[in-house]
């Protein structure tokens, strides 16, 4: 089946209750980071982050909140975490029992087995975190640095949801295997680690970054909808501030603006079309 643009976007509701704000707080935080969707793209990271701002927790906070704390937009990977090491641990626990399933597939060469290392090194972020592991019962003991998590969890292999506790405290946040990486959210913070062995990680920070493409030069649909209008011609000249094009998108007409002084190149699609995320609708010169 298909969810088309002209879907309601309230799909879910959460409702929590508590002695007092603070209790009610603490609950939803541990509700969020539970709570799964797959499939769309809904403001749970948001929501989740918004629990833990400072402002929100002391109740000064009002209409223009948003506009204040988040004026170029919200990014769920520049979330504030009180301890990445920890979500860097889950992570090295996760490819460990990975590695560990792997070690005992039938056939493998004599002499070519696969051993797993004590030693690895999690990319997140742009920092590395260095891990060493041990078995413990029930889990595995990480040490980052001077701070060591003690880890006890049933996770397997396609659970969403990691639970369990960390040196004796509950955890639970979603974790998911996307190729070489693996998916975190936790409190509003989302990220993508790497697990690595210590030389590969070595050769990794060797590597040139590859920088992103310049996209300056499109105007891109910021969501899926329909284009009920393109307000520019090919060639014309467009001031900062003014209309580019119109998108109806979940029952709005949401007006798309030029960020700076362009020109334009190109009208790639049509008023009528029907939009997906990112695509672009003008190039510039």
């Amino acid at each position: 089946g298909e969810i088309s643009m002209f879907y309601d976007s309230m799909i879910a509701k959460l409702i929590v209750h508590g002695k007092d704000r603070n209790e009610a707080i603490e609950r939803m935080r541990d509700a969020l980071n539970a709570f799964v969707i797959r499939g769309i793209s809904s403001n749970i990271p948001f929501q989740a982050a918004l629990l833990q701002h400072p402002r929100f927790c002391s109740g000064n906070f009002n209409t223009g909140f948003i506009a204040e704390e988040y004026p170029q937009g919200f990014d769920a990977s520049m979330v504030p975490h009180d301890d990445p090491a920890l979500l860097a641990a889950v992570a090295t626990f996760a490819r460990k029992r990975y590695i560990d399933r792997a070690v005992q597939i039938d056939g493998q060469l004599a002499g070519h087995g696969r051993k797993v290392a004590t030693n690895w090194v999690v990319v997140m972020g742009g920092k590395q975190y260095p891990m060493s592991i041990r078995e413990i019962e029930g889990g595995l003991s990480l040490t980052h640095g001077d701070t060591t998590y003690d880890i006890v969890s049933d996770w397997s292999f396609g659970d969403l949801l990691f639970k369990g506790s960390a040196n004796g405290r509950p955890i639970c946040l979603q974790i998911e295997r996307r190729g070489l990486r693996y998916y975190i959210s936790h409190f509003g913070l989302q990220v993508e680690p790497m697990v690595m062995t210590v030389h590969a990680a070595h050769l990794l920070s060797l590597m040139p970054e590859k920088l992103p493409p310049d996209l300056s030069k499109f105007l891109l649909s910021p969501m899926p909808g329909l284009l009920r209008e393109v307000s520019v011609v090919e060639g014309q000249e467009v001031k900062a501030g003014e209309k580019l094009a119109v998108i109806e998108a979940m029952k709005m007409e949401n007006v798309l603006k030029a960020d700076s002084d362009v020109t334009v190149k190109k009208i790639v699609v049509a008023p009528g079309a029907s939009l997906s995320v990112d695509e672009v609708i003008i190039e510039f010169v």
